[in-house]
């Protein structure tokens, strides 16, 4: 018995997970862990701004309240993707609050190589996380967030009831302070008027009453402002909440004294309209952060196309129009916009593009196809299970896979003066409180909450945002759209602008093939037409443009388009090619002056397709004005035929270069960066993916067809790519205002403190000014913005 008890007396728990440790715990810094994982959680999360995070946290030992999550049916409200190996799953953390929640989300694939990704949405308060499953659970995954105080939301509200029910709760809370205030101002008419009371217990009675009203005020409307400030205490990080709530303190305890001991009237009605005041700039902040969550709507965001099987054929629709039920053909290299049932007989997906994970996955009749799969193979017949999603193929275009985020010279700006804001006025304060103390100590007390409540990041914090968002709706106004609002900021940088020519600075709607060579059976026809209907390159559909009224289809035995080279089919035991000279092995014919595909079966070549370019309208007068401020390079995988034709419209001292290969526009651009370069690539989004995501700054053209690639930084539609020169012109101007409204929002906390040091501002009159700030870089920023788009006629 006694070695029973001293067995159960050796039973440690884990730290971190709580769980009972194994004979081979690990120890560090003085504390027992039965993992590495659970120690590697430790030290993360005991860094800096986050030391306090363990003293503070709430651990749910209920260790089975998720494991309903791991039964598919029941969760998959919440899932957007699952494979074999994946799950991708967006989740509501409502204990989301400030940089170092983000931060610690955005962390935790270190803490568990379960967790590949987690992609915080500050504004909506949710959490796009990608796990392997085979490694960690749903069940576990919530475990561990709830554990380290992010507990999910799992309830089926919809992101817009929760934010209804949000804005409801504030407007209740204005309601009551706008009551207290209202009804504490009566109660110091006498002292408002100068009258002398007569009688003192009727006097106090009127301040223990408004005592009582202040309460409502302290208890349940400046509620939010307690919360956040204990929220960030608890993790050891100054949030600009603490000196509001240091504020609203002062006030109430300093009049609760004077009232008591009848020393004075207070500042009860100072206190009511301080709250009011501030959650009616807390009102006008939340439209404002609304506003500027421009996760845009997909399907209207993208001006992208479809295949649909209609009665009389095919033809192409809107991602908008998608339907349940409707039959889509999807073609080599197209992402598929919504999630699916296979109807052909087997396909190859590749996921990269949710998962990260490059290996394409096979698929049958009869599977489900998630959206965000690019299809690698022959053109397949899907059946709509869903309408195209609203916002999941966005995310995907912000998936940090694509591109390595990096902050703009405002964001990182932003980010140092608002990391001390808070600590440097709970200094100007406290500085200021003594100095009133030994000149007038009547004054100190307005004086300290004065400076508290005036001072305010929030103007500083929304120059950047707004002044770009700003400029991201100008240019959605002209069809260029770009991934998010800060690469406004980027686009004022550039000073290379490196072009692909096909798609391009060429129109498809103008593309032209013409045939010379052997006559062509209808067999060959056939396997012609079927070979470039699979796949959306430039070239391919003007051959099918070609063909029209006398192509059919074929059943390939084999098909594949080999990026940057062509395409590759068997059918029947013979080998079928449509490509470059260069990758075929042909001499090319001198005297041909425009791109040329060749048609090769087996080891013969029976003919060529010459391609006919027409070059975009009002491309000479752009190219010339980009001349001015841009080096101008052009990278192209067609033969250099054309040479001569485009000399003649780039400006002087333009690179060319020609027979590229993807990977060689890609090492192009590096090349550039590694010499100091700025550089903006702008391709068609199919054989340029690689240079795309290489640039500071990735263009994809679009005619109206599905060849958007995540990689891109903006979509840019085809017949606006002649106000090109107009938007980097209004993207250096914008850049001149967000400094224009950091100066002014400067102004406003340098005024503003210096009045409420000299002890000319009230509480109450800082709570009113301190939304004007914001309030006055909005128009700023939107005004100004405005009013140089109409300067440049955009």
């Amino acid at each position: 018995m006694i070695e029973t008890l001293n067995k159960v007396d050796l039973i440690t728990e884990c730290f971190h997970c709580h769980e009972p440790c194994r004979a081979d715990a690990i120890e560090y810094d003085s504390k027992k862990f039965c993992c590495s994982g659970c120690k590697a959680v430790y030290e993360l999360f005991s860094e800096g701004e986050l030391a306090e995070f363990y003293k503070n946290r709430s651990f749910d030992k209920q260790a089975d309240k998720y494991d309903f999550l791991n039964d598919p049916t029941l969760s998959e409200p919440f899932v957007s993707f699952r494979s074999d190996d994946y799950i991708r799953l967006k989740l509501k953390l409502p204990a989301i609050h400030c940089s170092s929640c983000v931060y610690v989300l955005e962390n935790l694939h270190k803490v568990d190589k379960g967790i590949k990704s987690v992609t915080t949405n500050f504004v909506k308060k949710e959490a796009d996380i990608l796990i392997q499953h085979d490694q960690i659970s749903l069940s576990k995954l919530c475990q561990l967030l709830d554990s380290i105080g992010y507990q999910p939301d799992l309830s089926l509200d919809s992101g817009e009831g929760v934010e209804t029910k949000k804005m409801s709760e504030l407007s209740l809370q204005i309601g009551v302070a706008a009551f207290c205030f209202g009804n504490i101002m009566l109660l110091s008419f006498p002292e408002y008027l100068g009258i002398d009371g007569q009688d003192g217990e009727f006097i106090r009675f009127f301040g223990w009453l408004s005592i009582v009203l202040s309460i409502p005020t302290m208890v349940y409307a400046a509620k939010p402002y307690f919360v956040n400030a204990f929220s960030g205490l608890r993790q050891g990080f100054f949030n600009i909440d603490i000196p509001i709530v240091l504020g609203i303190l002062t006030l109430f305890f300093r009049s609760t004294y004077e009232i008591v001991t009848s020393s004075g009237p207070g500042y009860l009605d100072s206190l009511s309209g301080l709250v009011f005041f501030l959650l009616i700039g807390r009102w006008f902040q939340s439209k404002t952060y609304q506003s500027m969550s421009f996760e845009r709507d997909y399907k209207s965001y993208f001006p992208l196309s479809v295949l649909k099987v209609a009665e009389d054929g095919e033809m192409s629709i809107g991602v908008n129009d998608i339907k349940i039920d409707d039959q889509l053909i999807i073609r080599n290299e197209e992402i598929v916009p919504t999630d699916a049932v296979l109807l052909s007989d087997s396909t190859s997906i590749d996921y990269s593009f949710v998962t990260g994970e490059g290996a394409p996955v096979m698929v049958t009749k009869g599977e489900l196809i998630y959206a965000g799969g690019r299809l690698k193979g022959s053109r397949i017949a899907v059946r709509v299970r869903k309408e195209c999603s609203q916002s999941y193929l966005t995310s995907l275009w912000n998936n940090q896979v694509f591109k390595e985020e990096k902050l703009t010279y405002a964001e990182e700006l932003t980010n140092r003066i608002s990391k001390h804001f808070t600590t440097i006025i709970l200094s100007i304060a406290v500085l200021g409180g003594i100095f009133w103390y030994f000149t007038a100590p009547d004054k100190m007390w307005q004086v300290v909450a004065a400076t508290l409540i005036i001072a305010c990041p929030c103007a500083l914090a929304l120059s950047a945002p707004f002044t770009n968002g700003n400029a991201l709706r100008v240019f959605g106004r002209y069809g260029f759209y770009l991934k998010k609002a800060a690469l406004a900021e980027r686009l004022a940088e550039i000073d290379t602008v490196v072009f692909d020519k096909t798609g391009t600075i060429t129109s498809l709607k103008s593309i032209e093939a013409i045939y010379n060579g052997a006559d062509l059976d209808e067999t060959s026809i056939k396997i012609i037409s079927t070979m470039t209907k699979n796949s959306t390159h430039p070239l391919s559909r003007a051959i099918t443009a070609y063909f029209k009224g006398l192509d059919g289809v074929v059943d390939l035995d084999y098909f594949e388009e080999l990026s940057g080279r062509g395409i590759f089919a068997q059918y029947m035991g013979a080998d079928y090619y449509l490509g470059s000279s260069g990758w075929l092995g042909i001499k090319e014919e001198d005297n041909l002056n425009t791109s040329v595909v060749y048609f090769k079966v087996d080891d013969v070549v029976i003919g060529h397709f010459q391609i006919k370019h027409a070059y975009r309208k009002g491309i000479n007068t752009l190219l010339k004005s980009l001349g001015k401020e841009q080096s101008l390079q052009l990278i192209s995988g067609d033969n250099a035929n054309e040479q001569e034709y485009l000399e003649g419209i780039f400006p002087e001292g333009t690179k060319f270069y020609f027979n590229k290969k993807p990977l060689d526009k890609l090492n192009l651009i590096a090349e550039l960066q590694e010499h100091g370069k700025k550089v903006m690539m702008i391709g068609d989004g199919l054989n340029d993916a690689g240079a795309l995501r290489q640039s500071d700054f990735g263009i994809a053209i679009t005619d109206d067809v599905s060849n958007f690639s995540p990689a891109c930084d903006a979509i840019l539609t085809g017949n606006e790519l002649n106000s090109l020169d107009r938007f980097l012109k209004y993207a250096r101007k914008s850049k001149q205002v967000i400094f224009g409204s950091f100066a002014l929002s400067f102004a406003y906390n340098l005024i503003g403190i210096s009045l409420a040091l000299s002890g000319m501002l009230t509480p109450i009159l800082a709570a009113i000014l301190m939304p004007v700030s914001s309030i006055s870089v909005v128009l700023f920023t939107t005004l100004r913005g405005n009013y140089l788009a109409k300067k440049l006629m955009l």
